[in-house]
C-alpha cells in the first residue's frame, strides 16, 4: 500500500515542482504537468517558472508565437494551454458559451439568428481590421448590430449580446484574444481571426473528451473519478463513458494510467526537501481540488489567515494565499508585498537553507520580472493587506 508522504512525491514530481523540466520550453511544460488554470491573475507565470525556471520574457514570446495561448476549455474555464491541446482544449469547453447562448434566449430576449448575424459581423469587422481590437472598439465598429439587454441583463452578467458572440466564436475556434501588452496577467484583450482554426484538426465527441481524460489522468493519477468530473465538468456517466477505453487501475481507492502504476512502482521519494512556490490555483492542487489530500492532519486546524468566520484550513476547498509545497504537502502560505518588495510567509516547518533559497528566488522573480503577484482579477495591494499582515502576525 502506499504512503501518503509517497503519494504526495510523486506528485511533486510528476508536477514537475522538483526541478527535472528545468530547460523546458513553456509548452512543452505545459503538455507534460497539465494547463495552468488562469483567472487574470500571476498563476501561468508562477507555474512556468516554479517547475523549469521559465522567465516571464519567454513566456510572453510563447503566447506571441501561439505556442501557448489562453483559451476556454475544460469546464468553460480559461486556461493556458499548449499549441498541441488547442483543438481538444475548444472541443471540450465549447458547450459553456453554447449553454449560455440558450439561457440568454430563455431569460433575455435574445434569439439565435441574431446572435449568429452578430457572429458574422465581428469576423469581418476583424477580418478587415488588421489588427486586435478590444470589446470597446468592436462596439463602435459594429454599431447598433450590438444590442444592448437591460437591467435584466445586468443581474445575469450579461449586459449586450456582444459578449455571447465573441463566446461562440472562441469556442469555435475562429477567433482568439491577445493581450494588450502581451503580459497574461492582465485583464486586457484583442481579439483576432484564427485561421486556420485549430478545430480543424479536432477530434469530435466523445473521442476529444477521452483525449482529455488520458491528459488529465497523465497529468493528475493517481486521481479518483470524483477528481476528474470535477476537472472536466462532466457528469458521472459521460465521464465512466470517456474514461473506459483508457484502462484504468485501482491505486487504493485511486484510479491511474497502467503506465502511470509503473511508474509509481519504481519511484523513489526522495528524502531531501524539493520546496516550490506556487500560486493558489496550481495544478499540485487545482487538478484534483482536494485540499486534504496536500495537508498533514496538525495543520488542518491552522486558522484561515485574515478569516472573518473563524475557519481553519480544513475547512477550505481551495487554499487562502499561494502555497509552498515540499514533495507534496503544503508547508506554509505566502503573498508577495509590492510596497515593501518581498514576500510574506506562514511556515509550517522550520526554515531551512533550501527553503530560504527558494523563497528568495521567487521574491526576485516576482519582484524584478512581475512587479507584483495577483491571485485573479479582483486580487489588488489593498485587498491582499488583511492576509499579509495575518501572515506577518503568525510569522511573528
Amino acid at each position: 500500500m502506499i504512503t501518503t508522504a509517497a503519494l504526495r512525491a510523486w506528485w511533486h514530481h510528476r508536477q514537475g515542482l522538483d526541478g527535472h523540466l528545468a530547460g523546458r520550453s513553456p509548452a512543452d511544460v505545459l503538455a507534460r504537468t497539465g494547463w495552468a488554470r488562469s483567472v487574470g491573475g500571476s498563476a501561468p507565470y508562477l507555474t512556468l517558472f516554479a517547475r523549469a525556471g521559465i522567465g516571464r520574457g519567454e513566456v510572453d514570446k510563447a503566447v506571441a508565437a501561439q505556442e501557448i495561448c489562453e483559451l476556454p476549455s475544460a469546464r468553460g474555464c480559461t486556461y493556458v494551454l499548449p499549441a498541441s491541446d488547442f483543438p481538444v482544449g475548444l472541443a471540450c469547453g465549447a458547450g459553456a458559451p453554447e449553454a449560455e447562448l440558450t439561457a440568454a434566449v430563455k431569460h433575455l430576449d435574445v434569439t439565435r439568428s441574431e446572435v449568429e448575424e452578430l457572429c458574422d459581423a465581428v469576423l469581418r469587422v476583424l477580418d478587415g481590421a488588421g489588427r486586435p481590437l478590444d470589446p470597446a472598439a468592436l462596439r463602435r465598429e459594429l454599431g447598433p448590430a450590438v444590442r444592448g439587454l437591460g437591467e435584466a441583463g445586468k443581474k445575469r452578467g450579461t449586459t449586450s449580446t456582444l459578449p455571447l458572440a465573441l463566446g461562440l466564436l472562441q469556442g469555435r475556434g475562429r477567433i482568439r484574444r491577445v493581450p494588450v501588452n502581451g503580459r497574461l496577467d492582465e485583464q486586457r484583450f484583442g481579439y483576432v481571426p484564427w485561421v486556420p482554426s485549430p478545430l480543424l484538426d479536432a477530434p469530435d465527441g466523445e473521442a476529444a473528451r477521452t483525449v482529455l481524460a488520458a491528459r488529465y489522468f497523465h497529468w493528475a493519477g493517481p486521481a479518483s473519478l470524483t477528481h476528474f468530473r470535477w476537472f472536466s465538468g462532466f457528469g458521472a456517466a459521460a465521464a465512466k463513458a470517456v474514461v473506459a477505453p483508457l484502462g484504468l487501475v485501482p491505486v487504493g481507492d485511486l484510479l491511474a494510467l497502467p503506465e502511470t502504476v509503473h511508474e509509481l512502482a519504481a519511484f523513489e521519494p526522495p528524502d531531501e526537501p524539493s520546496y516550490a512556490l506556487v500560486g493558489w490555483i496550481d495544478g499540485i492542487h487545482l487538478l484534483h481540488r482536494d485540499m486534504h489530500r496536500l495537508l498533514d492532519p496538525v495543520d488542518t486546524a491552522r486558522p484561515e489567515p485574515a478569516s472573518t468566520r473563524g475557519r481553519t484550513l480544513g475547512d477550505l476547498t481551495d487554499p487562502p494565499c499561494q502555497l509552498i509545497v515540499d514533495r507534496g504537502r503544503i508547508v506554509g502560505l505566502w503573498e508577495y508585498d509590492p510596497d515593501a518588495r518581498e514576500i510574506v510567509r506562514q511556515l509550517f516547518v522550520p526554515e531551512d537553507d533550501a527553503l530560504r533559497a527558494a523563497v528568495a528566488r521567487t521574491e526576485e522573480f516576482a519582484r524584478e520580472q512581475l512587479g507584483d503577484v495577483r491571485g485573479g482579477s479582483l486580487d489588488s495591494p489593498a485587498s491582499r493587506a488583511p492576509r499579509l499582515d495575518a501572515l506577518r502576525a503568525t510569522a511573528g
